[in-house]
C-alpha cells in the first residue's frame, strides 16, 4: 500500500512540477535569473548525457517561447491541484479522516503557494551551503524549515482536523529522514541520471526524475505512518497504558517482516523493469 501511494504521489508531482518549473522559468526570467534545469544540474552535479537531457527536458524547443495559453493554464491548474489532493489523501488516510476531495481546494491552493516559498528557501540554502560534504550542511539547516512546512502542510491539507501537536512527530521524522535521503540522492542520482540519459536520451531524464520523486514520496509516506504511530503511542503513555514486552516484540517482528517482504517485492519489480527495458 505504501509503495502504491508513493508511486501515485511521485507521478502526480512529476506531472505538476515539470510544467510549473518551465512556466516559472518563462515568467521569472524577465525579472531574475531562474533556470530549473540549471538548478537540477547543480543540485546533483550532473555532467555529460545527464546534464544535456535535463537541459532538453526543461528548455522550450528552439525558436519557440515558453508562453502558455488558456488551455495550458487550465491544465497546469488541474495538475497542481491534483498533486495537492494526492498529498491531502495521504494525511486523510494516515489519520483516518473523512475525505474532503475538492471541497478543500482553497486550502490546496494555499498549500501550493507555500510549497513554492518552501522551494525558494531550500534552494537558497542549497546554493549557499550545498557545495560542502555532499550538501550535508544545507540538508541539516533545512531540517527545521522542512519540519515546520510539513507540520503546516498536514494542518492545512486536513482542513485543521489534525492538531499541530499531533503532527509534530510526523514533521520531525520526515525532516530527519529527508536529510538521509538528500545525502543518498547526492551520491546516487548523478549516476542514475547519466546512465538513464545515455541509454534513453531525454526520456531517461524523466525516468531518473520519477525515481528520485518516488524515493522522496516513500520517505513522506513512511514518515506519515510512523508519525501517526508515535502520536498514538505517546497518547497511550500519557494515559498510563503500557503494552507487554511480548506484544512489543510481536509488533516489532511483524514490522520487520513486512518491511523485508516489501523490499524484496520492490527489488524484484526493479530487476524486472531493468531486464525488460532494453528489449523494449
Amino acid at each position: 500500500m505504501g509503495f502504491d501511494r508513493s508511486m501515485a504521489l511521485a507521478s502526480s508531482a512529476l506531472t505538476a512540477l515539470v510544467p510549473l518549473s518551465i512556466l516559472l522559468g518563462a515568467v521569472l526570467g524577465n525579472f531574475v535569473h531562474y533556470d530549473a534545469a540549471e538548478r537540477i544540474i547543480k543540485r546533483y552535479d550532473l555532467t555529460g548525457a545527464g546534464a544535456t537531457a535535463v537541459n532538453s527536458l526543461f528548455s522550450p524547443a528552439e525558436g519557440t517561447s515558453a508562453s502558455v495559453g488558456i488551455f495550458g493554464v487550465v491544465f497546469l491548474t488541474i495538475s497542481v491541484l491534483s498533486f495537492a489532493r494526492a498529498v491531502q489523501r495521504l494525511f486523510e488516510q494516515a489519520w483516518e479522516l473523512k475525505p474532503l476531495s475538492v471541497r478543500n481546494t482553497r486550502n490546496g491552493l494555499w498549500w501550493i503557494l507555500t510549497l513554492g516559498g518552501y522551494g525558494v528557501v531550500t534552494a537558497t540554502l542549497s546554493a549557499l551551503l550545498g557545495g560542502r560534504a555532499l550538501g550535508l550542511a544545507a540538508s541539516v539547516c533545512q531540517v527545521p524549515v522542512t519540519a515546520a512546512f510539513l507540520v503546516w502542510s498536514g494542518r492545512i491539507l486536513s482542513a485543521k482536523r489534525i492538531s499541530r501537536p499531533d503532527l509534530i512527530p510526523f514533521g520531525i521524522t520526515a525532516a530527519v529522514l529527508t536529510v538521509a535521503y538528500s545525502v543518498g540522492a547526492a551520491i546516487y542520482m548523478p549516476r542514475l541520471f547519466n546512465s538513464s540519459a545515455a541509454r534513453y536520451g531525454v526520456v531517461g531524464a524523466v525516468f531518473a526524475m520519477i525515481s528520485a520523486l518516488f524515493a522522496a514520496m516513500l520517505v513522506l509516506v513512511a514518515s506519515a505512518a510512523l508519525g501517526r504511530e508515535v502520536r498514538d503511542e505517546l497518547g497511550r503513555i500519557r494515559q498510563g497504558h503500557r503494552p507487554s514486552d511480548h506484544e512489543v516484540h510481536r509488533q516489532w517482528d511483524s514490522v520487520v517482516e513486512q518491511t523485508r517482504s516489501r523490499w524484496r517485492t520492490a527489488r524484484e519489480q526493479v530487476s524486472h523493469h531493468q531486464v525488460k527495458g532494453p528489449n523494449h
